[in-house]
């Protein structure tokens, strides 16, 4: 990855205080010129949800599970999240069949007088294939530069909404990715027994800290906790039940309803990681 390119992305999106207002989110023409020459910067992008399914599935079907499970076992020494990012889009990939857009409300906006102001709306099919995924009707002039630099940053955050499993997928089917070292492996087991030894009452929070005490995951907070979503959604951190309350404030989607007592799922595991451990 180019160094000089990666800086001009993140540069047009973070500053030392966080997230830069949009309207700060300008690199001058010779810094985007560079950054898209070099892969990491895009044009506004438009596609409709037809396309964008077809696309998904076909990726979906050259794309193998030992790809993005290589990938993501090789970011986890090497902090290459961009790779860690892949296998959860690759799951998503792998549950949607090719339909057309069917409307259905997923929730209507009030403003202070109580008033709708707006109705969202996703696609029914979608929505039916797997808990958190959103498909929207059509995109257009959709900002991927904010996908890449949430992707590298991050390891991905908009996991199931289509338009980012579609361009993490096409990213990812660029890459040359090496073989897990035995760090990297060490690292994973570490992970699986921060899992195990979780109190039966714990949130996804509590496992955060529990990964952040594994002396060679080199993260931040942030980054944990897109391990446990990407875990929970490829299915190896599954929740019994759903009838249980969401913790007061929090940003998780596929992990909200996992407790310390659900353990992990070891045939997910051994789908994905087995020729591994």
């Amino acid at each position: 990855m180019d160094k000089k390119a990666k800086k001009i992305l993140f540069n047009t999106y973070w500053s030392k205080n966080g997230w830069k207002e949009n309207t700060e989110r300008y690199p001058s023409p010779e810094d985007f010129i560079y950054a898209k020459e070099k892969g990491l910067m895009f044009d506004p992008f438009t596609i409709s949800h037809d396309d964008c399914v077809k696309n998904i599935v076909q990726l979906g079907k050259i794309i193998t599970t030992n790809q993005v499970a290589r990938a993501f076992l090789s970011s986890l020494s090497t902090r290459r999240l961009d790779w860690r990012s892949a296998i959860a889009s690759y799951s998503v990939a792998k549950k949607i069949t090719i339909h057309k857009y069917i409307p259905v409300e997923y929730g209507r906006f009030y403003d202070a007088d109580n008033a709708v102001t707006h109705i969202g709306y996703t696609c029914a099919i979608c929505q039916n294939s797997r808990y958190g995924i959103i498909g929207q009707e059509n995109y257009i002039n959709v900002d991927l530069n904010v996908l890449n630099f949430e992707r590298i940053k991050w390891g991905g955050v908009r996991h199931g909404q289509l338009i980012y499993t579609l361009f993490d997928l096409e990213q990812f089917a660029k890459e040359t990715i090496p073989q897990p070292q035995s760090e990297d492996i060490e690292i994973f087991r570490e992970i699986l027994k921060a899992i195990k030894s979780c109190d039966p009452t714990d949130y996804p929070s509590a496992l955060s800290h529990k990964l952040a005490m594994i002396p060679l995951l080199k993260s931040n907070k942030d980054e944990r906790n897109i391990i446990i979503e990407i875990l929970a959604c490829i299915g190896i951190l599954v929740p019994k039940s759903y009838n249980r309350p969401e913790a007061p404030k929090h940003d998780w989607t596929y992990a909200t309803y996992w407790r310390g007592e659900d353990g992990y799922n070891t045939s997910e595991v051994e789908k994905y990681f087995g020729e591994y451990l």
